[in-house]
């Protein structure tokens, strides 16, 4: 038997995997209050708002995949915003950037992930709004010990925030410095928010559908509303280091709503793999499959060995090449010959004995791809370092790993199944809005200031996301939901996780807890959106034969430290038998799983 960090949890009433292990916690309470996967799903998204404040938040935005029990087909919860109406290149290029901030009021979305979590609550939870509530109005009014990692992102923004930033000083910094790990934490003013939801829909009724919309309606119409609008014409310091006014107005609140979707669906080994369009990253995990099929040798499906560490990184640089070119918010994605079998076996012939270094975007039907001039052009000056307000990924060449982003994954005796990867809004990504007690989010810092290409700027459109949740399908019922936060890494980890579970059938700990790697060598989503060619980052648990063997294929190989890449939650559900399953990642030391 093989030794896990924990074991693959089984029962048959229910299981939640996330990467916290309170909203675990809490979404299991709401299962056993008679609550569904979904209830149970937006009462774990509301208390991560509370418990991981510097991975997500309620000015950010979440993207899930369901099933239901009554109807087994995926369906995709479209919760990222677009662009304000004044988010146009031509303002941001009339205050001199070339690329949009990866902090500050400038680089915010609308808000997506409230109206997201209740419009699920809405059409497929039973409990009420005050019920999902409650745990997370609690624990931001009563407070919660904070975790290590929380702390530490507070204290690398302290001088921000206390020459800069008043109202999250004010929030997080006590006498001027940052929280201990282990210190009780409260956020009253965010309780106030929602205890104010909760009594905007009691004023609608006793109607359980009429209080949710009424709850939304004080979100983008309200109270809410009006003091987003108020604080977004304030200026602050941005990742630039000049200060700046915001763009989202009250109206944009209004105007935006999250929406269902049908999902991009492949048809792989047995299973169908549902992800979300290409306003998404998803279909890189997609096209990556076709890619690795097409190259015609099983032995490349194996991500533990050299020779299937190589296929697989080469396939990836592929994808993510193509997400460059033609992924974005439009009609205009060539996605069903992106997808096709055709395409990946000429694809496919690009992947040779030797690591490639370039980013090499195909041409689907013809077209031809373009890139951003920022990518295009290496002889363009050096982009500023990373700094610990800008964007969600990163392992730096120590090994120390940062992310910006939350997974939760939730499924029910019935059958119903969520996947779901809120982010965005995090205390170090805008000046927290004092009357609400969270800051809007920096999502736009994922679209380009150049016209023309598949994901530029422009008000009303979706920056293209990395949040990319995971629902697999067998003979047309839901039977494992998974996801991982990591920006660009999501849908890599999520890849040999799928490998090593789905293709070598390993439990979901085991696959989990392996070792893990991904590749750098494709344009960063997050500002300064950076490439590192050839760059292959490894778990230093894997093998020394192995890793030599990259090396001598002309990989760049990067050792990390031994539990440090990947944040996968997973759950699964047998229809034959009923029995469902569960594991969490242990790196971080902060994700769990529950149920029975």
């Amino acid at each position: 038997m093989t030794f896990t960090t924990r074991p693959t949890l089984q029962g048959t009433f229910g299981m939640a995997s996330s990467t916290h292990w309170i909203a675990s916690q809490c979404a299991m309470r709401a299962l056993e209050r008679g609550g569904n996967a979904f209830d149970a799903a937006v009462t774990a998204g509301f208390v991560l708002h509370v418990v991981e404040p510097h991975l997500n938040g309620p000015g950010g935005e979440v993207p899930a995949i369901i099933a239901t029990a009554g109807d087994p087909a995926p369906r995709v919860l479209a919760g990222q915003g677009p662009a304000p109406v004044g988010a146009t290149i031509e303002h941001f290029t009339s205050l001199g950037f070339d690329l949009i901030p990866g902090s500050g009021p400038l680089a915010a979305a609308v808000p997506g992930a409230v109206d997201a979590w209740l419009l699920m609550l809405r059409d497929h939870g039973t409990q009420s709004l005050e019920e999902v509530l409650e745990p997370a109005i609690g624990y931001a009014g009563g407070g919660h010990p904070l975790g290590a990692r929380v702390c530490a992102t507070v204290a690398s923004v302290q001088r921000l925030f206390g020459d800069h930033w008043p109202s999250s000083a004010e929030l997080w910094l006590r006498d001027g410095k940052a929280p201990v790990p282990g210190s009780m934490f409260a956020n009253p003013m965010y309780a106030t928010t929602l205890m104010r939801l909760v009594d905007h829909g009691r004023a609608a009724g006793a109607d359980r559908v009429a209080q949710i919309d009424a709850a939304r309606r004080a979100w983008s119409q309200g109270f809410v509303a009006d003091a987003v609008d108020r604080f977004s014409r304030l200026a602050f310091r941005d990742s630039s280091g000049r200060s700046h006014p915001g763009l989202v107005t009250g109206d944009d609140l209004a105007a935006f709503s999250a929406t269902w979707e049908e999902p991009v669906t492949l048809d792989w080994h047995g299973f169908s793999v549902a992800k979300t369009a290409p306003w998404g990253q998803g279909p890189v995990l997609l096209q990556t499959m076709t890619v690795l099929d097409a190259l015609g040798d099983p032995q490349a499906l194996n991500p533990s060995t050299a020779h299937g560490i190589h296929a697989i990184a080469e396939a990836l640089k592929l994808a993510f090449a193509d997400r460059e070119a033609w992924y974005g918010d439009g009609s205009d994605v060539p996605l069903r010959t992106l997808l096709s079998t055709e395409y990946a076996v000429g694809r496919a012939r690009l992947v040779g004995d030797r690591a490639s270094h370039e980013v090499r975007p195909g041409s689907p039907d013809g077209r031809v791809p373009r890139l951003a001039e920022h990518l295009r052009d290496r002889a363009l000056p050096a982009r500023p370092p990373r700094d610990t307000t800008t964007g969600e990924p990163t392992v730096e060449p120590d090994g120390v790993t940062r992310g910006d982003t939350c997974h939760v994954d939730v499924v029910d005796r019935c059958g119903n199944m969520v996947s779901a990867t809120p982010s965005g809004g995090w205390l170090q990504s805008s000046p927290t809005v004092p009357e609400l007690g969270f800051p809007l989010g920096s999502r736009l810092q994922m679209c380009w200031l150049e016209e023309g290409l598949a994901s530029s700027l422009a008000p009303g459109r979706r920056p293209r996301t990395t949040l990319t949740p995971t629902l697999v399908h067998r003979d047309g019922e839901p039977v494992l939901a998974c996801g991982s936060p990591g920006g660009d890494q999501q849908d890599q980890w999520q890849l040999l996780f799928l490998l090593r579970h789905l293709i070598g059938g390993v439990s979901l700990q085991e696959a989990i807890d392996a070792p893990t790697w991904h590749t750098a060598s494709l344009p960063g989503s997050f500002y300064p959106r950076e490439v590192e060619p050839g760059v292959l980052v490894v778990e230093d648990r894997l093998d020394e034969a192995v890793v030599a063997a990259l090396s001598a294929r002309g990989h760049d190989v990067r050792l990390s430290g031994a539990w440090s890449l990947g944040r996968m939650c997973a759950v699964t559900r047998d229809p034959a038998t009923g029995v469902l399953a569960a594991g969490a990642n242990p790196r971080g030391m902060q994700g769990y799983a529950c149920g029975r």
